[in-house]
């Protein structure tokens, strides 16, 4: 079931998209509502699961991930892997930040960190051709990235 939302609602969201740490006194103000009025909106919008868990958006370059990379893998047999065993296994390197299942050319799709492109090399080779099942991978290298606030 879709939970209706009014202008107000989308404009908290799209707010706390921005900046998460703004206070419901803050956002009241700037959205003409009470602090009150604002965090029974917020609280009624987590509670329907329109906010995920809470995070911490880090900026890998200062912590010394220079280098980001999508791989597209494509399972060599995909009768003889057990999806969740390889999803297991990928999700245990610590370089993975995301695996997704998709329909496609490829099977799987990585984003991958790595100190540099020796770095990246390292954990292609040793970690993720390693594992059962991946056959053909494909590598596209992160130039730059813009996020968008999304459809809210």
């Amino acid at each position: 079931m879709t939970l209706e939302l009014d202008d107000i609602d989308r404009a908290l969201v799209r707010a706390l998209c921005e900046d998460a740490t703004q206070s419901a006194g803050a956002l009241g103000r700037d959205h003409g509502l009470s602090q009150p009025a604002t965090w029974r909106r917020i609280k009624r919008l987590r509670e329907a699961g329109v906010f995920g868990p809470r995070r911490v958006d880090l900026n890998l370059e200062k912590l010394g991930f220079g280098v980001t990379v999508f791989l597209g893998i494509k399972l060599a047999t995909k009768g003889r892997v057990s999806l969740e065993n390889l999803e297991r296994a990928v999700s245990a390197i610590p370089e993975v930040q995301t695996v997704q299942h998709v329909l496609g050319v490829y099977d799987y799709r990585l984003r991958v960190v790595a100190q540099d492109l020796p770095d990246f090399e390292r954990v292609l080779r040793r970690r993720i051709m390693t594992l059962p099942g991946v056959g053909n991978v494909e590598a596209n290298v992160l130039l730059s990235e813009e996020r968008r606030a999304g459809p809210i």
